[in-house]
């Protein structure tokens, strides 16, 4: 077969994955799974992309929800359910629903990790999945006179039991109940329980797939065209969108899920996602492509990632000097960055400037341009390029820009793998054509945000 058959798109796309590929080997992810995913019919695609993920070196603990599950166990016993608190009251007719729902579940989710017909994704595919009883829980109790009954709560997390199952390269698997020294049963959350164990594990990721696609731009409306998912939101963001929102009582409120990622990444956890399972592949699109799918909490630690002061400018013109001085930057002055410093980011590590960034917005043409972009040779492989572009995305869509765009010399193939692509110089905003240097020969890249 001639090799003009193939996609000629999958070599570079391949390429761009490795990375993602050698950083995550070796690490430990939590996934918890809402049962309204498996109602919608999604278990197959997302055990094929968890068993893909296992294949790459990712240590995996899935967690999984029941709701929808116990809700029809509940019908069809014409039980109704009752709730308090933003908490289902489990009486023992709701308990047997939900050990049944529990049971029923963790079958299906086990067989479909054992399929391996030839011609499907699972084909030799060998994943080996634990389950056992590595929850300990305790009652929720009476709260302003309700008694949860068989509500708990997590109160201790085996570390050692689910260390020991993911070094022996098997899928731990979760369901939401605990049990108490004494042999009680507790129906817990999935949210708690991907949460504790996030945290108890000092995971390096919590991926929570849900029914919405992440948190918006705009927080306190749905996303939409002109309010896009924002895919990353520092931890102290985090904090702020939460305070302002209204207390969240069910998955679908935008705080429900957010305040878990909060939790996890004040206890340790880097990085915590909220992805869309109607999205096919979304594990895979958040995890090994550079943008991702889904809204990610990062703990980036307000000392080192942050906008500049006016306090900043000396060690912004150090930083920038032997750039400006190789013709990789265009010169600046002191007066002309003191005059802009409000347009700067920066990335600092024990009060020294390693990187910087600034973005200079054209309102009038929905775009702005990402100017100055220097990484100290002492941090450059360590990700503070990506974080910086991270921020002036996340600046440019706070004021509503559908663009942003650079002017570079020596850099384009890293902008281009980081989803720009080159225009004529003639696309630039009038403004910013009239101070083109034509001598200077800059590529002009664009990024869609």
């Amino acid at each position: 077969m001639s090799s003009a058959a193939f996609n000629p798109a999958f070599v570079p796309w391949f390429r761009a994955v490795a990375p993602y590929i050698h950083m995550h080997r070796g690490k430990t992810f939590v996934v918890g799974v809402e049962g309204e995913a498996i109602a919608a019919g999604k278990l197959g695609g997302i055990v094929t992309d968890l068993a893909l993920i296992q294949s790459m070196g990712v240590r995996i603990v899935l967690v999984h929800g029941f709701r929808p599950q116990l809700t029809e166990q509940l019908a069809a016993k014409g039980h109704e359910a009752q709730f308090s608190h933003g908490m289902r009251v489990t009486d023992p007719v709701a308990l047997d629903c939900a050990q049944e729902a529990a049971g029923q579940l963790r079958y299906e989710i086990e067989a479909a990790f054992s399929q391996g017909l030839p011609n499907t994704p699972m084909a030799g595919a060998t994943v080996r999945v634990i389950s056992g009883n590595f929850i300990t829980a305790r009652p929720v109790g009476i709260i302003d006179g309700v008694d949860f009954r068989h509500t708990g709560l997590v109160r201790k997390v085996d570390v050692a039991g689910i260390t020991r199952s993911l070094d022996a390269g098997a899928l731990v698997l979760l369901s939401p109940f605990g049990f108490s020294p004494t042999g009680e049963a507790f129906n817990l959350t999935m949210e708690e329980v991907a949460t504790r164990v996030a945290t108890s594990l000092q995971a390096d990721k919590l991926i929570f797939l849900t029914q919405k696609p992440g948190v918006a731009i705009r927080p306190e409306e749905p996303v939409s065209e002109g309010n896009p998912v924002d895919t990353e939101i520092p931890l102290a963001e985090a904090r702020r969108i939460v305070a302002r929102l209204p207390r969240p009582e069910t998955p679908l409120d935008t705080g429900y899920y957010l305040s878990r990622c909060i939790t996890a990444c004040e206890h340790g956890v880097e990085r915590s996602h909220i992805l869309p399972f109607a999205v096919d592949g979304a594990l895979l699109l958040e995890i090994y492509v550079h943008d991702g799918i889904g809204t990610m909490v990062v703990d980036e630690k307000l000392e080192s990632l942050r906008e500049a002061t006016a306090d900043d400018v000396a060690g912004i013109l150090r930083l920038i000097e032997p750039f400006e001085q190789d013709g990789t930057l265009v010169k600046r002055s002191r007066t002309e960055i003191e005059r802009d410093i409000g347009n700067y980011s920066i990335v600092e590590h024990d009060g020294v400037i390693f990187a910087c960034a600034a973005l200079y917005p054209y309102p009038e043409a929905k775009t702005g341009e990402m100017a100055a972009v220097t990484v100290s040779p002492q941090s450059q492989g360590q990700g503070d390029g990506d974080k910086l572009l991270r921020r002036i995305e996340q600046r440019a869509r706070e004021i509503g820009l559908g663009s942003i765009f650079v002017l570079t010399t020596r850099a384009m193939h890293w902008f281009i793998k980081r989803g720009f692509r080159q225009v004529p110089p003639d696309w630039l905003p009038e403004a910013r054509i009239r101070k083109y240097n034509w001598d200077r020969k800059s590529q002009v890249l664009v990024k869609q945000l």
